[in-house]
């Protein structure tokens, strides 16, 4: 066994915490793939599950292998599926229950009420954000902006502001460099203070 499997089938184990930061193709997916199914072949049951993505592809995708996976243990006879539940960790025995159980993941899976929680982590953000309006100092009826409609609404509160307070946006006219002020506009909001 190559030592990039290895640490491949290390990373998966569900009883450890991970870190992997590899290159494009060099298998994170399928590690991630390999420990979520790990873990609900450990019994873990299919709604603790929470796995958070940078995009929605990656979500989409995430989700299409470990379906993939799931359900092809439900297919597989008892020989094949012990030597691939084997292959994920050597290292560790796998009794006749396990198959069994392996067998039923995949309807659990998709019986699970809301489905597998497979996510953006600004999905995530967004649901505990409605969850709990109050608590995080945000309006129950918020609505995210995408990108184009955020820097729309920043140039509109400086042309406001140009129109209200000349001598304030002539002072800040000066710290912009270049021509596009949307860097400094950024910068302010990452740093406003909330009020009370």
């Amino acid at each position: 066994m190559s030592e990039a499997v290895a640490a491949q089938i290390r990373a998966a184990r569900p009883t450890a915490s991970s870190w992997v930061s590899a290159n494009a193709g060099s298998g994170k997916t399928r590690v991630l793939t390999d420990r979520v199914a790990r873990l609900l072949l450990a019994g873990t049951e299919p709604a603790r599950i929470l796995c958070l993505t940078y995009t929605k592809a990656a979500a989409a995708e995430m989700q299409t292998r470990l379906f993939a996976t799931l359900g092809g243990w439900a297919m597989l006879d008892d020989d094949t599926l012990r030597a691939v539940l084997e292959a994920l960790d050597p290292d560790e025995a796998i009794p006749p229950e396990q198959v069994a159980h392996a067998r039923t993941l995949f309807a659990r899976a998709l019986e699970t009420p809301g489905g597998l929680k497979i996510q953006t982590i600004h999905a995530f953000c967004e649901a505990l954000l409605r969850r709990f309006p109050l608590e995080a100092g945000v309006s129950p009826q918020f609505r995210v902006l995408d990108d184009r409609e955020a820097k729309a609404l920043r140039a509109d509160v400086l042309d406001r502001f140009a129109n209200e307070d000349p001598a304030g946006f002539a002072a800040i006219a000066r710290s912009v460099g270049g021509d596009d002020p949307d860097p400094l506009l950024l910068e302010i909001a990452r740093h406003r203070a909330t009020r009370a």
